[in-house]
């Protein structure tokens, strides 16, 4: 159960000023410009962070909103290629029209993966809410079968079907199954998702069970010390950590700018004495870059299916000290 005190926190918040919830945000999203992700890169290259971009947007309305996400993407790779960031790409399928348009959506998709193949960058398809998670998983099993292996997706550890899409996977790609593993910001329905903290945070640890044995990338996206600790054991059961070679018979090969076949993710913003920590001890970690002028509805569309952000929130503008970015 959401404690009160987050509700609270939210409720107030999504009711305030456009520039209060922007100074709230802006620890969070880079800023509405390309340049402003840019500058954040910059700041974060010197402690050694890697990258992953998000422009902000998603389920669009027309086909036409979606070229305007495929040229921001290409303006993006550029920015990557100019100041040589360790950065890759995380897009939402739906701004590039998989819910209007599923053959066309795949088409944008595509393009996209194609000409960050041609400069050794991957892509990460974010998920969505439960109702893209088949078409999404299926975009990606598209893109490998015509030999674009620079793509994966995200699995969310609140979803029951998450296991057995893990074992699709598997059996689909094997070693070359890459994915960002998360508990989910998406409050789904009771009948298909976990619901309690316990009840998400042991789902997600069977699901990076799961994806270690199958051999695949792990991108474990948590701010959550149990999951943490758990990827920690998992790590060292299997021979893996920083420096080593990954040692797992039935993993796939090296990637170009990734850890031993496994990573570290964080939102920008978020825990950053954490993540700084598991740097230190030699763990790649990613942080998650979002910008773009939908910088106002990310926040609020957040706030609202997840409130348990609020205490975040609350916390960054109480205890700033205890959160430096």
């Amino acid at each position: 159960m959401v404690g009160w005190f987050s509700k609270v926190v939210v409720a107030t918040t999504v009711r305030m000023p456009k520039w209060f919830v922007r100074w709230v945000s802006r620890r969070y999203v880079a800023g509405p410009r390309l340049d402003d992700a840019v500058e954040v890169m910059k700041r974060l290259t010197s402690e050694g962070a890697c990258f992953t971009v998000d422009v902000l947007g998603e389920e669009i309305t027309s086909m036409d909103e979606a070229t305007f996400f495929l040229e921001e993407y290409i303006r993006v790779m550029n920015a990557i290629q100019e100041h040589q960031f360790d950065a890759n790409l995380s897009i939402k399928p739906t701004a590039f029209g998989l819910l209007i348009d599923p053959e066309q959506g795949l088409q944008n998709i595509r393009k996209l993966v194609s000409m960050a193949a041609e400069h050794d960058m991957f892509v990460r398809l974010d998920m969505e809410d439960h109702r893209v998670t088949t078409s999404t998983i299926d975009v990606v099993l598209a893109l490998h079968k015509e030999g674009l292996t620079n793509v994966g997706t995200v699995l969310q550890g609140r979803l029951f079907r998450t296991l057995a899409d893990i074992e699709w996977l598997e059996t689909e790609l094997g070693g070359l199954a890459d994915y960002r593993i998360c508990k989910g910001i998406y409050l789904e329905p009771e009948d298909i998702s976990f619901t309690g903290y316990r009840d998400i945070v042991d789902a997600t640890n069977a699901a990076i069970d799961s994806m270690f044995a199958a051999g695949a990338y792990v991108g474990v996206a948590t701010h959550d010390l149990p999951v943490i600790d758990h990827t920690l054991s998992a790590l060292e059961s299997y021979g893996m950590g920083p420096g080593k070679e990954d040692p797992r018979k039935n993993a796939g090969p090296p990637r170009k700018n990734k850890g031993p076949g496994y990573e570290f993710q964080m939102l920008l913003g978020v825990r950053g004495p954490l993540r700084r920590k598991l740097l230190n001890a030699g763990h790649r970690t990613r942080v998650y870059i979002p910008y773009g002028e939908k910088w106002y509805e990310y926040s609020i569309r957040r706030l609202k299916e997840n409130p348990t952000i609020g205490t975040q929130v609350a916390k960054a503008f109480l205890m700033p000290w205890t959160n430096r970015p």
